[in-house]
């Protein structure tokens, strides 16, 4: 079943993704349909929190403060509605959660600056979209191969016992026969008399 719900995301899952870490600033390009328009829609600020990268519902909490406001937004990134994500800056952070910044206003909310290549993280990395379904199908095709591989043991293991049950019978009979021989030696060391009255008359 989780292998099944695996193959599903994939069909929807963007091929390339950008990487974005907790306290990065990123620029958001949101396409946003207003009745029979569409427009695209800019978010900038701290993201504060992400989790999920590897699955479909990769999402980031994105934070900012206008008119000594804050606003909070959180993003899928493989929606269709997220044109582009670019990381503008990076700083140097040791939770995933940044929740102590919706506490902190003006120079408190600066964080430690990284340097970082702009150009070679915006461009984002693959994901696991792009997986052919060839491969789900050679697997599967495995897997029932494997299921069937007892089944032929089995077949194989129940076929000797037909021989197995004659031996007992034969090693039944020996043992009823030696049983017989040892009744009858037990009669006559018994009753020795009648044994040898018998013996008189003939």
């Amino acid at each position: 079943m989780h292998n099944l719900i695996l193959e599903i995301e994939r069909d929807y899952k963007k091929p390339q993704v950008v990487l974005v870490k907790s306290g990065d600033t990123v620029k958001v390009h949101q396409r946003i349909k207003e009745g029979g328009k569409e427009r695209l829609q800019v978010f900038e600020g701290l993201v504060i929190r992400v989790s999920r990268k590897k699955s479909l519902t990769y999402r980031i909490l994105v934070r900012k403060i206008t008119g000594a406001i804050g606003i909070e937004k959180s993003f899928l990134l493989h929606s269709p509605t997220i044109v582009k994500v670019e990381i503008l800056k990076r700083a140097k952070v040791r939770r995933n959660y940044l929740s102590y910044m919706r506490s902190r206003i003006g120079k408190a909310t600066r964080l430690k600056s990284l340097d970082f290549d702009r150009k070679l993280v915006n461009q984002g990395e693959k994901t696991d979209a792009t997986v052919k379904v060839a491969d789900t199908s050679s697997k599967i095709d495995k897997e029932l191969e494997e299921q069937d591989s007892p089944n032929k043991t089995e077949h194989q293991e129940i076929s000797p016992k037909p021989q197995i049950a004659k031996q007992k019978d034969s090693s039944g009979d020996n043992n009823s026969a030696t049983e017989v021989a040892d009744d009858a030696s037990t009669a006559k060391e018994s009753s020795p008399e009648a044994f040898a009255g018998d013996s008189d008359k003939e």
